[in-house]
């Protein structure tokens, strides 16, 4: 005799349900319309995904200038990202791109760019970024042996000679001190401790995290003087950097709010960042 459609349905439903695990077929995670997984995502490379980042690279962002050995906050966060996507780590390629140039509008040799970009509303009208993967303060660093080495004040600091990496947030946030002296400009944060070690500024703006590694591995004498104010009472935050428009630009921000969600952004912050710590807040 058939059986009533009410009895094969429940059959049917059971069935399923019990169906093993590596049957089931998910729905790929879709945003905006776009399916976020490897064998859909528009990237330069069909199967591959192409991360850009500055030449040198510093710790704790990355470790030995070498973006490609996971090792350093930012890279181990560059392949979790890759790895939500459903790319291995053999599927990452990275390409140089120099800071300035990855956040200016025009083609990109790059599909997603990480190098401590802040998120701000100027960058945003060149290009496009992820959700933030990291909040950050911004601090003066100098030498023991200088004249900044005593100051305690936002006053104080206005007499000081300061410097900052071109078409950085840190040299927003020297300009924001609003020293005597014009702000002193350098294409990488390696010449710009050059000057310091020479002489030509007293003090140097660098995010916190880079600025408790160089003073306490690259500078013998160096010491942190304290945090900038944040322009406007928000935190900075960085993000990762697209091309305008990218198809790309929900997806990886899904993957990262879904590691933040899992816990292991806190955990790579935790390895590679914890000895940041926090640094007094200038007034």
């Amino acid at each position: 005799m058939r059986a009533p459609a009410s009895i094969l349905t429940v059959a049917a439903l059971l069935a399923a349900a019990c169906a093993p695990a590596d049957q089931a077929t998910p729905t790929p995670t879709q945003v905006d319309g776009v399916a976020c997984t490897k064998d859909k995502l528009a990237t330069l490379t069909p199967g591959k995904i192409t991360f850009g980042t500055d030449q040198p690279v510093y710790q704790p962002w990355f470790v030995d200038d070498d973006p490609t050995n996971g090792k350093g906050f930012e890279s181990a966060v560059a392949y979790a990202v890759a790895e939500e996507l459903g790319y291995a780590k053999t599927d990452v390629v990275w390409t140089r791109v120099p800071f300035n140039a990855a956040i200016q509008p025009g083609k990109k040799s790059y599909d997603a760019d990480i190098n401590e970009f802040s998120i701000t509303e100027e960058r945003k009208q060149a290009v496009d970024f992820s959700a933030p993967y990291y909040d950050v303060d911004q601090v003066l660093i100098t030498l023991k042996s200088s004249k900044a080495a005593s100051v305690k004040t936002l006053a104080e600091v206005k007499k000081v000679k300061i410097g900052a990496q071109v078409g950085t947030t840190s040299f927003e946030a020297a300009k924001r001190l609003s020293p005597e002296q014009d702000v002193a400009v350098y294409n990488t944060n390696d010449d710009a401790k050059a000057a310091l070690r020479a002489g030509q500024i007293d003090a140097l703006v660098v995010d916190l995290p880079t600025a408790f590694y160089i003073t306490s591995a690259e500078l013998e004498d160096g010491q942190i003087i304290g945090q900038v104010p944040a322009g406007d009472g928000r935190p900075e935050q960085f993000g990762i950097v697209l091309d305008k428009g990218s198809p790309l630009t929900g997806c990886v921000s899904n993957a990262v709010e879904s590691l933040r969600s899992k816990g292991t952004l806190a955990k790579l912050e935790q390895e590679w960042l914890s000895s940041a710590g926090k640094a007094p807040e200038l007034k």
